[in-house]
C-alpha cells in the first residue's frame, strides 16, 4: 500500500508537471485553451504512458509490474487528484448518490435518491490527509482561493458539478466534511410534475405566477429541494430578461445556460482575506445589483441582512423576483423575515418588517415531505396586507391528509385576472379544483 501511495503520488506530479508544460507550449503557438474534455483526455494519455514507462522499468529490473486492479486503483486516484477532487471523484460521479457525510477519514456514509443510506469505505488514510484533500479541492476548483484551518475551520464553495461542500475542522472532534448534490441542474415545471413534486395543474398555476411577475418565496426545511423549485419557476423566465442572481456560494447556474438566460450576471458573497478585509455579504449585492439594470433580481437563499435590500428591490420596480428561505411552514416564513429584519443593520420592527414584507412578496411557496417520504409543495400562501403584529395571507393550497397540497381559499380577483392574462387555464386555478 505504501509502494502504491508513493506511485501515486510519482505520477501525479509527473503528469501535472508535463500537463503545465503541455498548456504553455499551446499558449505560445497562440492556440486556445482547451476546455474540460479536451485536459481530461490529454491527462489519460499522459497518465497511461506514465504507467507504461514505470511497467517498462519493473521489467527492466526484473521486478514484478502492477496486475490489473492495482494499475486500475492508481489510475483512478491520480485522476481524482489532478481533478482536485480525489477519492470523492467516483462518488460524485455516481448519479444514484444525493449526499456525502464524511465524519474523520474512514466514516464515509451516502444517501440514494431513494432514501437509502449505505456506509463506505475510507476516503483518506488519516484526518490530516483529508484536510489535505479539502485545501486540494478548494485551490483546484474554487472562483478563489479559500483558507481550511485552524484559523478558518470551515469551508463552504460549489464543486464544479454545482454541488455544495462543506468541510469544518477544530471545532469538531474530526475532521467533517459535507457533500449535497443537485441532481437537476436545469430543472424545469415539467420536471417538478415528473418528480411528483407537484401535479400539471399547479405546474401550470406556478408558471403563471413567473409570468405575471409576482414575487415568491420558496420556503421549507433543509435539503427539500429549494433550489431546484427555484431553477424550475426560472425556467419559466422569458429569455429576453435581465437577471441578477445573488448567493451567498455558487449553487443556481442560471449562467450556464445561455439559451434558456442569455443575459445573466451571477454574483457570489465574499468571505475576509487573512487580515479580516475585504468581505461583501449578501445584502451589499443585492445593493449592487439593483445598478446593474435587471429585470429580476434573485436572491439564492435569505438568511440575513439581505432581506431588508431584497424586499425593497421587490417593491420597488423589480417584480418577479425570486429567493429561497429556511422555514418549518409556510405561515413561519413571516417570522423568519422579521427575525432577519430584526437583526439586520437597519433593526426593523416587526410592524415595519410586515408592512414591507406585504408591499414586496406576493406568494410564499412551500415545500415539505408528504406521508410516503416524497417532496412535495404542500403549501401556497397569497400574501394580502398587514395588520400590526400580522401579515395576512391566504392559503390558497394547504397541505392535505397525505401532506400534498389541495386547493384551499380562492385567489384575490385581480389575482386571478393576472394569472389568466399569463396565458393560465381557468381550470387551473385553486378556485376551480375544489374550493
Amino acid at each position: 500500500m505504501e509502494r502504491e501511495r508513493h506511485l501515486i503520488e510519482t505520477l501525479r506530479d509527473h503528469v501535472a508537471g508535463r500537463m503545465a508544460a503541455y498548456a504553455q507550449a499551446r499558449q505560445e503557438a497562440g492556440l486556445p485553451p482547451e476546455d474540460a474534455g479536451q485536459r481530461r483526455q490529454v491527462t489519460r494519455r499522459l497518465l497511461a504512458e506514465g504507467l507504461d514507462a514505470h511497467a517498462q522499468d519493473q521489467l527492466a529490473a526484473g521486478k514484478p509490474t502492477l496486475d490489473t486492479d492495482a494499475e486500475a486503483r492508481i489510475e483512478q486516484a491520480v485522476l481524482g487528484a489532478l481533478s482536485g477532487l480525489g477519492p470523492l471523484e467516483a462518488l460524485l460521479a455516481d448519479k444514484r448518490v444525493e449526499n456525502i457525510a464524511v465524519n474523520g477519514a474512514d466514516t464515509v456514509w451516502v444517501r440514494h435518491a431513494d432514501g437509502s443510506k449505505h456506509r463506505l469505505a475510507p476516503i483518506a488514510a488519516s484526518d490530516e490527509e483529508l484536510v489535505e484533500l479539502v485545501r486540494q479541492i478548494a485551490a483546484r476548483t474554487g472562483l478563489e482561493e479559500r483558507r481550511f484551518d485552524r484559523a478558518v475551520p470551515r469551508l463552504n464553495m460549489c464543486l464544479p458539478d454545482g454541488s455544495r461542500l462543506f468541510a469544518v475542522m477544530s471545532v469538531t472532534g474530526r475532521v467533517s466534511l459535507s457533500i449535497r448534490r443537485h441532481r437537476y441542474r436545469a430543472a424545469t415545471l415539467d420536471d417538478l410534475v415528473t418528480l411528483e413534486v407537484c401535479d400539471e395543474a399547479m405546474a401550470q398555476f406556478l408558471g403563471a405566477l413567473v409570468r405575471s411577475r409576482r414575487n415568491l418565496l420558496i420556503g421549507g426545511g433543509t435539503n427539500v429541494g429549494k433550489t431546484t423549485v427555484l431553477r424550475a419557476l426560472a425556467s419559466a423566465i422569458p429569455p429576453a430578461e435581465r437577471l441578477v442572481t445573488i448567493e451567498d456560494t455558487f449553487e443556481l447556474g442560471l449562467d450556464a445556460d445561455p439559451v434558456a438566460h442569455p443575459d445573466v450576471v451571477a454574483m457570489q458573497a465574499r468571505e475576509a482575506n487573512i487580515e479580516g478585509e475585504g468581505a461583501i455579504d449578501q445584502a451589499e449585492l443585492v445593493r449592487w445589483g439593483l445598478r446593474m439594470s435587471p429585470d429580476r433580481v434573485i436572491v439564492g437563499e435569505i438568511r440575513g441582512a439581505e432581506v431588508v435590500p431584497m424586499c425593497n428591490a421587490m417593491s420597488q420596480g423589480n417584480d418577479g423576483s425570486l429567493s429561497t428561505i429556511h422555514a418549518s411552514t409556510s405561515r413561519g416564513v413571516f417570522t423568519k423575515l422579521a427575525a432577519y429584519a430584526a437583526q439586520a443593520p437597519e433593526r426593523l420592527s416587526l410592524e415595519a418588517t410586515n408592512l414591507l414584507v406585504a408591499s414586496a412578496v406576493h406568494f410564499v411557496i412551500h415545500l415539505a415531505w408528504d406521508t410516503s417520504g416524497r417532496r412535495t409543495i404542500g403549501s401556497i400562501r397569497e400574501i394580502i396586507d398587514a395588520d400590526g403584529a400580522q401579515v395576512v395571507s391566504n392559503e390558497v393550497y394547504r397541505p392535505g391528509p397525505d401532506g400534498r397540497a389541495a386547493p384551499a381559499a380562492p385567489l384575490r380577483t385581480e389575482t386571478q385576472a393576472a394569472l389568466l392574462a399569463a396565458g393560465l387555464d381557468e381550470r387551473a386555478l385553486p378556485a376551480q379544483r375544489g374550493w
